[in-house]
């Protein structure tokens, strides 16, 4: 199967914005794990024979919905746990979010309502540059939950070089289309264009996380290793299209796992 990875342009986008400074630790785990939460119409996406896991932290800046910038819900971070799938159809790499979370209510509303986006709110705290450097250093994400503060964040070094085709690292960065399960079993996509990022060497890899807590007792192993890999990607202006729901026709096809 092939196809267009990034899809046709997006004219009337719902959302633009800038992601910037990602912080993305990818971890193993048994495909059996993920299988309960993929959407109708998808499968999972593997990678080298591995399934994996992401858990991304970075700067969302200069947000505006269909055109408009909502005053003090412009810039703020996010943190997403988030794995990889396809659509039965073709051969696009998508993402499926587990949790989403973000400083703001009224941003977690309308992701909810709009794409049913697993949003949740905490209070937040980001050591990430507001504009763009080519030596960022230290770019570390927290939030508290249940009185902890949890963090992720790694440390660049050197010069940002792109990233090579066939590599991990353009497995787990180069993803233009989400999927989302909605209440009545149906499934919704939406395409997300960007430029291909470049990311940094890193040291300094940090992950603290109270997993049960956040995420749920299913998860805890899951990351209860160090991560498999570590990238810091240095980000672009994004747009993100409106969503669509997948025709009935194609919610189920062949096991082409």
């Amino acid at each position: 199967m092939t196809t267009n990875l990034q899809g046709p342009p997006i004219t009337r986008p719902f959302l633009t914005a800038e992601w910037r400074y990602l912080v993305l630790l990818n971890f193993r785990v048994p495909p059996e794990s993920l299988a309960p939460y993929v959407p109708a119409g998808t499968i999972l996406d593997p990678w080298q024979g591995d399934t994996w896991l992401s858990l991304v932290g970075f700067q969302f800046l200069e947000t505006r919905l269909l055109g408009v910038p909502i005053p003090f819900h412009q810039n703020f971070s996010e943190i997403n746990l988030r794995f990889y799938v396809r659509p039965l159809t073709d051969d696009r790499r998508a993402v499926v979010f587990l949790r989403e979370i973000v400083p703001h209510p009224a941003i977690a509303l309308t992701a909810r309502r709009i794409y049913n986006e697993p949003y949740v709110t905490r209070r937040m705290v980001a050591e990430a540059p507001r504009v763009e450097t080519a030596r960022p250093g230290r770019v570390r994400y927290r939030w508290r939950h249940r009185g902890r503060w949890n963090s992720i964040g790694a440390t660049a070094v050197g010069d940002p070089t792109p990233i090579q085709d066939g590599s991990a690292e353009e497995f787990i960065s180069e993803h233009y289309w989400g999927y989302t399960a909605q209440r009545d079993g149906s499934t919704v996509e939406y395409q997300v264009e960007h430029p291909r990022w470049r990311v940094w060497p890193v040291t300094d890899a940090e992950f603290d996380v109270d997993v049960g807590a956040e995420y749920g007792a299913v998860f805890a192993p899951l990351l209860a290793r160090p991560p498999a890999s570590v990238l810091l990607a240095e980000g672009s202006a994004i747009r993100v299209g409106r969503p669509r729901r997948l025709p009935s026709g194609q919610l189920s096809g062949p096991d082409v796992r």
